[in-house]
């Protein structure tokens, strides 16, 4: 059973929580100091911070976890990304020699957010062991949101219902349900709705992600003005999820008043040019412009003497 302290740290991170993880100094006497590391530089990444979590884990260190976390760092930073993956391909292999349980589970969510990254969903699965009854929460967590980033909601709920045979009533577990609600939209997004006002209700949680979260279920349900709150508060606490936060602000101000339109969009564009609204506006405007070069318009009829 994990401590209390760690219990915390775990909570932090699943919540999103990160900028509260990167500012805590843990006591190095702890049992938990080599996890609660782990979980920082984890959450640098997550702030799209890489060089907080290499700076943080020591490069001589050979333990399984953290080569996989920092080759996640330098392939987020974009140092050498191919090498990067490769790393932690030969980490998958290694794992399979006489390691723990926690530490394996570890490297496989390492390796599958890369490679999802990547745009190797075949390979992230397979590292995941989607589809083997894995009883790793947060592998089944990073499996569920790659099926529902591809819009296999079938198989992120075959996997969600596995996983609800063994796993406790998790935080985590109610996140990966919530997640699930916000695709299929069951219930007038009741569930997602729920837990993520239940969880911005708690006062120790300060969280741009969870706000965000919330913004996107509101936007849902035609609750614009209450999400377009929850973008600009968003956008005042973390780096790391401003991008996500400006394109709800985006969606929710084209929806409903219009205003501001422009400037966000060019905004995002200028500022966040990798984000996958941006690259998919961009993508559908040459495919328009490809597709009507193929065709001329005809000239106008003469009129009828």
């Amino acid at each position: 059973m994990d401590s209390s302290d760690l219990y915390y740290i775990k909570q932090q991170f699943t919540l999103g929580a990160w900028k509260t993880l990167t500012e805590l100094s843990p006591d190095q006497s702890s049992p938990d100091y080599g996890q609660t590391r782990l979980y920082q530089a984890r959450a640098y990444i997550a702030l799209n911070k890489p060089q907080g979590a290499l700076n943080l884990l020591n490069s001589d260190d050979t333990s399984l976890s953290v080569r996989a976390v920092r080759a996640l760092a330098r392939y987020v930073a974009k140092d050498n990304t191919e090498k990067a993956l490769e790393e932690l391909r030969d980490l998958s292999v290694e794992i399979d020699e006489g390691v723990d349980e926690q530490e394996k589970g570890l490297v496989r969510v390492i390796a599958g957010t890369a490679f999802s990254r990547e745009g190797e969903m075949e390979e992230a699965l397979e590292s995941l062991g989607a589809g083997t009854g894995v009883e790793n929460l947060d592998a089944v967590a990073l499996i569920v949101q790659i099926y529902l980033s591809i819009n296999r909601v079938d198989l992120a709920k075959k996997e969600f219902d596995r996983a609800r045979k063994w796993a406790e009533d998790d935080l985590l577990l109610q996140q990966i349900e919530a997640s699930i609600g916000l695709l299929t939209g069951k219930d007038s997004y009741s569930n997602p709705h729920s837990y993520y006002v239940e969880q911005l209700h708690n006062p120790s949680l300060s969280s741009a992600h969870m706000l965000v979260s919330r913004g996107v279920t509101h936007l849902l349900r035609g609750e614009l003005p209450e999400a377009q709150s929850d973008f600009f508060e968003a956008q005042k606490e973390e780096r790391g999820v401003t991008a996500d936060a400006l394109a709800g602000s985006i969606a929710a101000s084209e929806l409903g008043s219009k205003t501001n339109v422009d400037a966000l969009w060019s905004r995002l564009q200028s500022e966040y040019p990798k984000h996958p609204l941006v690259i998919s506006a961009l993508q559908k405007d040459t495919e328009f412009d490809e597709l009507a070069a193929k065709f001329s318009v005809p000239p106008l009829a003469a009129p009828a003497a």
